[in-house]
């Protein structure tokens, strides 16, 4: 008697736990109605009014944002790329020196992590990346440390393979 009452229980708790989940998963979308009265799409607000209290810490005009830039990639047009930690700016840069389509494509070569960009017309770089110069600029350099490196790093190396014999 006692084995059938522990079966019977097992499988009523089984069957409660099966409905609670079944419950979570399919009661959100159903209209089944909420606790505070309101149905399910007046409390989804996916624009909420702001708080009064917030202060925007940035402003971003709308002209600056749909600015155009044109990028001479022939002349001496340089993209300075920022890598952030935790932001997929590896999986970026790698896409930029491994899958754009450009008439001078990057020279990859198996192995290596650094990917040699040269302009289509002169042997010299378009892209200041960890996966085109390295960390030329130290391990994770932020904007302040870019700003000072960047110059001073490409003239060495446009100087060293204008030296170099071709």
């Amino acid at each position: 008697m006692v084995e059938r009452t522990s079966k019977f229980l097992l499988i009523v708790a089984v069957s409660v736990c099966f409905m609670l989940i079944l419950y979570q998963y399919v009661g959100p979308g159903l209209s089944l109605g909420s606790p505070s009265g309101r149905s399910y799409s007046e409390e989804l607000d996916l624009f909420p009014t702001p708080d009064p209290h917030y202060v925007k810490k940035y402003y971003f005009p709308v002209r600056e944002l749909e600015r155009e830039l044109a990028f001479d990639m022939k002349g001496e047009d340089v993209i300075v790329f920022l890598h952030i930690q935790k932001t997929g700016g590896t999986t970026f840069g790698r896409h930029l020196v491994q899958n754009v389509r450009l008439e001078v494509p990057c020279d990859c070569r198996p192995g290596q992590k650094k990917c040699t960009c040269y302009r289509p017309n002169r042997r010299e770089t378009w892209l200041f990346s960890r996966f085109s110069t390295g960390w030329s600029c130290g391990l994770h350099a932020d904007w302040t440390e870019l700003t000072n490196c960047v110059p001073g790093v490409l003239d060495r190396r446009d100087s060293a393979a204008a030296k170099a014999p071709r």
